[in-house]
């Protein structure tokens, strides 16, 4: 299922124009969420407004938005007058100006999107506005009125179509001075600092994203699966970091295969191999139901993990 455009409208460079549609360049949605719940019953916990003073839950009709001017003083905003103050979508992102990309300063960079033509008609023009940018090296600038809001944009050409960087407005970024000032300057020994560059030569490379995996995701997915394998009638187990092969002797089928997430060995008192993946060393072991086995079980990973 192709992506929903997060906006459409026109890129417009001086006369020349183009239906474009903005998509988010970037998404968490591959990230666990977890809910919270009660412990005793198993279900949900669903969260409520409720007034700071005097604990009642405020139904959605009394509920209004406002600025504290005073310690427990606000002003407050009704919808109507929001959307009073609200920038209306003129649906254009118009390029304001063009400067060299290294006069951008990466503290400003926020959110990214993905531009792209947004049918046959607007092809040369987009493909026009996105060479001028790449052959003269430049990005341009831009703003974009988004859920009512203005957006400064900078826009850079990329494979083949261009990509948005949201930037921050200068009030959002914090003046360094405030933390770099108590600093002290040093004099680093010259023989530190050839230390230092060896190093880095050392360990230089390419960035390439692939090789980082957020390995606390990593972790709470093994952490979700032993769960839900203990919620099965499986046997708990407390290394999760080692490569294997559990095989039914009787049958021949491997019951799990890959990282040991705890959870391979049911309670049924059958007979098991295990095997460190890529080796050829192999251990027997009987489970004969419940936390009986657990003591024989890690002893016998720690010994396929040495082996």
């Amino acid at each position: 299922m192709a992506p929903r455009p997060t906006w459409k409208g026109y890129l417009k460079l001086s006369l020349v124009s183009c239906a474009v549609a903005m998509y988010t360049a970037t998404s968490t949605s591959s990230r666990i969420r977890l809910n919270i719940i009660n412990r005793e019953t198993g279900n949900r916990i669903r969260n409520q407004a409720v007034d700071s003073e005097t604990g009642d839950v405020v139904e959605n009709e009394n509920k209004v938005k406002g600025y504290e001017i005073d310690d427990g003083r606000y002003v407050l905003l009704e919808d109507e007058e929001l959307d009073e103050v609200a920038l209306e979508s003129t649906h254009t992102i118009e390029i304001e100006s063009f400067v060299p990309r290294s006069e951008v300063d990466e503290i400003y960079l926020d959110e990214s999107f993905y531009i792209v033509p947004n049918d046959e008609v607007a092809y040369e023009a987009f493909a026009v506005i996105r060479e001028a940018m790449k052959k003269k090296d430049m990005v341009g600038l831009g703003r974009v009125v988004m859920h009512r809001r203005e957006r400064l944009l900078m826009l850079q050409p990329r494979g083949k179509g261009i990509t948005a960087t949201a930037l921050r407005y200068k009030p959002e970024v914090r003046k360094e001075d405030a933390y770099f000032d108590e600093i002290p300057a040093t004099k680093v020994p010259h023989d530190m600092l050839q230390l230092a560059e060896h190093i880095l030569e050392q360990k230089k490379g390419h960035f390439d994203p692939s090789k980082f995996e957020d390995r606390y995701e990593d972790a709470l997915t093994a952490l979700i699966k032993a769960g839900r394998a203990r919620r099965q009638g499986y046997v708990y187990f407390a290394r999760p970091d080692i490569v294997v092969d559990v095989v039914d002797v009787a049958t021949g089928n491997t019951v799990s295969s890959g990282v040991l997430l705890r959870s391979c060995f049911p309670d049924d008192a059958v007979s098991y191999r295990i095997a460190r993946s890529g080796l050829a060393s192999e251990l027997m072991i009987t489970v004969g139901g419940g936390a009986a086995p657990l003591q024989q079980i890690k002893r016998a990973a720690q010994q396929a993990e040495v082996a």
